[in-house]
């Protein structure tokens, strides 16, 4: 009944990281289409009351309403959908570079432990050599 593309469906491009947006957008689009059918039987229902049948310019009315009112949904879902797209993008651009900085980061503490460490080593051979030296002089004497 609907054509607008189902957007918790996982065959369309953009579906792996929203499922809880694209299950809020079903909702949404559910509640909206429930609201538009319960007044067009609203209508329907008044117009019964009144005793009066139904005229076929009246039900093209209705129909067009229906149909203008869901081609607006499907566009306002389409171009929210989109803008969604761009903010995941960005979103996903970000945390990559993010992670990128974070390797970095880690990749600079792992070669600054490394010259601590080689620096660390010289100096305590150098000190044991100069004590080393020490001894031997203490030893001869």
């Amino acid at each position: 009944m609907n054509a607008a593309p189902n957007p918790a469906d996982p065959s369309l491009p953009g579906n792996a990281g929203s499922p809880a947006i694209s299950a809020a957008a079903d909702r949404a689009r559910a509640e909206l289409h429930e609201e538009i059918e319960r007044v067009r039987r609203g209508v329907e229902e008044m117009l019964a009351e009144q005793n009066q049948p139904i005229d076929a310019d009246l039900r093209r009315e209705l129909d067009s309403i229906r149909e203008e009112t869901r081609l607006y949904v499907k566009k306002r879902v389409r171009k929210t959908e989109k803008k969604l797209e761009r903010s995941v993008a960005k979103i996903d651009a970000r945390t990559v570079a993010l992670e990128q900085r974070i390797d970095q980061v880690e990749a600079d503490r792992q070669a600054a432990e490394y010259r601590i460490h080689s620096d660390t080593e010289r100096l305590l051979d150098g000190l044991l050599q100069e004590v080393r030296g020490i001894a031997d002089l203490l030893t001869r004497s």
